[in-house]
């Protein structure tokens, strides 16, 4: 062994016992570009065992640290045994495709961290699951067009399908996928979206439609709704596949993680009336899916 092998494998081996539990930070290189992570792994992750792995990913303008504090996906992983992700985005943002700009195309980078990440710990690959907020959920939808074959199941909270994306986006198996959206959101509007800078959005009941119709599913469920019709829910059931398409519209909630934490009191309060918990509503979807 060369003085580099070992150094290589001392900086192996150190990064193995720091993921054994609790805040991790990670990096690897990818499309020429420098990319880092934070990862949290549950007090009872065991290295012999195989562990759920859950992506959450951030809307512009934040961090895989700052939506882990909304969204507190720690707490839930550390009660049902989960290890969480949470990428950071170049510049604060996501890139669907790659172009001579020097854009990286995000979809191929989550592609790698899943693949990294798998080298470094014990994950059961057939329980790999995707979510995110705002430019996160669009990332999202559209991992659900690339990745389907190494994501079990996905959740798009204050997101929708681009456009663009639609006539591309033939993924070969059925996809699971629940959306959140408030009616009233003015930065994803519930009506669809041509907002140049994101670039134009299905509205929330074409991009449905369009999971619902790639999934083949027949029938629907007006569940109960949370909260006195607060929240309405569709769930969509019979698809192929034995995949769900589910829908929650937070009547007249805007752009916002449902049940998250925030340092806005109006918002705090609105959730407390809502009591509805995104993180642990994708969580039990998420768990009656594998591939």
């Amino acid at each position: 062994m060369t003085a580099c092998d070992s150094i290589q494998a001392e900086q192996k081996s150190i990064t193995k016992a720091k993921i054994l539990n609790g805040d991790n930070y990670g990096e690897l290189y990818d499309q020429g570009k420098l990319r880092t992570y934070y990862l949290y792994t549950p007090k009872s992750y065991n290295p012999d065992r195989p562990m759920p792995l859950v992506l959450v990913f951030h809307g512009d303008e934040g961090n895989g640290r700052s939506i882990s504090n909304v969204t507190r996906f720690n707490e839930l992983a550390d009660k049902k045994g989960f290890i969480v992700v949470y990428p950071d985005g170049i510049d604060q943002k996501w890139s669907l495709r790659g172009n001579a700009q020097g854009r990286v195309d995000d979809v191929s980078f989550v592609n790698v961290l899943i693949n990294d990440l798998k080298q470094q710990i014990n994950i059961d690959s057939h329980k790999i699951y995707a979510t995110g907020f705002s430019r996160g959920a669009i990332l999202t939808q559209a991992l659900a067009c690339k990745l389907p074959d190494k994501i079990s199941a996905f959740a798009s909270v204050a997101g929708s399908l681009p456009v663009r994306l639609k006539s591309n986006c033939q993924p070969r198996t059925s996809i699971s996928m629940l959306t959140i959206n408030g009616t009233n959101d003015r930065d994803v509007l519930y009506e669809g979206d041509d907002h140049t800078q994101r670039g134009a959005l299905l509205s929330i009941s074409d991009m449905v439609d369009f999971w619902r119709s790639h999934d083949q599913c027949t029938s629907s469920n007006e569940s109960p709704n949370f909260s006195k019709d607060k929240v309405k829910t569709a769930i969509y059931t019979g698809c192929s596949g034995n995949s769900e398409v589910w829908q929650l519209a937070v009547v007249n909630g805007g752009h916002f993680w449902p049940g998250g934490s925030s340092t806005d009191k109006s918002l705090n309060k609105f959730n407390a009336k809502l009591g509805l918990n995104a993180s642990e509503t994708i969580w039990n979807f998420f768990q009656s899916h594998s591939s």
